[in-house]
């Protein structure tokens, strides 16, 4: 049997989740919960879809003129009062919680959050600004049980 294709959206307060890979339930138990409470936490209105390193790279090379996949990329609101998007590759993801021996559920929890702060307008380009930002995702995930992800474990 074929792929049946991108899962429709879960609505939640705050956005809606698209899951377009089934890797991400095998990878994150309760996927869904985990990106609500990481986007409740950022108080940021945002669409996060979970897609698959090709997806990611493409959106990248279209977006960014980088052709590779990354970990998460982010889409500023089309209007306002709409949300913003966080797009996250499933490979990427995977990878980077396994080199880092960090839960996968933690690691999508932190790069949810750092996606949402993208959104609301926060930047890390500059030392003092990656610092700033650094500190408000430890601050945040501490608030739902995650660990501070710039701590070496």
């Amino acid at each position: 049997m074929g792929d049946p294709g991108p899962r429709p959206a879960t609505p939640f307060e705050g956005g809606r989740i698209a899951v377009d890979d089934d890797g991400w339930h095998a990878l994150v138990p309760r996927l869904e919960r985990v990106v609500a409470r990481a986007l409740k936490v950022a108080g940021v209105a945002a669409d996060v879809v979970l897609t698959d390193d090709r997806t990611v790279r493409r959106l990248n090379a279209e977006h960014r003129g980088r052709d590779t996949p990354t970990n998460v990329l982010t889409f500023e609101p089309a209007a306002p009062g709409w949300p913003g998007e966080v797009v996250l590759a499933l490979g990427v993801v995977r990878r980077e919680a396994v080199m880092s021996r960090k839960r996968p559920a933690h690691h999508l929890a932190h790069l949810v959050v750092h996606g949402a702060l993208h959104v609301a307008g926060h930047a890390h380009e500059l030392a003092g600004g990656a610092r700033r930002m650094e500190m408000a995702e430890a601050r945040l995930l501490s608030r739902i049980g995650v660990p501070n992800p710039w701590r070496p474990r």
